[in-house]
């Protein structure tokens, strides 16, 4: 009983960042979608020139992109397609 309590708690900052950018980038791809911009384009075009006016303001998509940093974005972007495409 009393070994329980003398493990320590791994607190894990990293899968809660992850989760974030990754719901921060289907949430700004759903807003760019809805009003009818390709938001592959858009969203490359923001990550490449740091430019938000490629991110509509619609939904705050626009602020909330700018949460986290273009290289978080394209760290999970290259991490989650290598994942996917790792066994072909």
């Amino acid at each position: 009983m009393g070994d329980k309590f003398n493990l320590t708690m791994k607190f894990n900052l990293e899968k809660d960042k992850e989760k974030q950018v990754k719901d921060i980038i289907i949430e700004v791809h759903k807003s760019l979608e809805e009003k009818g911009y390709n938001p592959i384009n858009q969203m490359i075009g923001y990550i490449l020139s740091g430019d938000p006016t490629y991110i509509t303001n619609y939904n705050e998509a626009r602020s909330i992109i700018r949460k986290i940093e273009r290289d978080e974005l394209l760290e999970e972007l290259l991490k989650t397609y290598l994942e996917k495409n790792r066994s072909e």
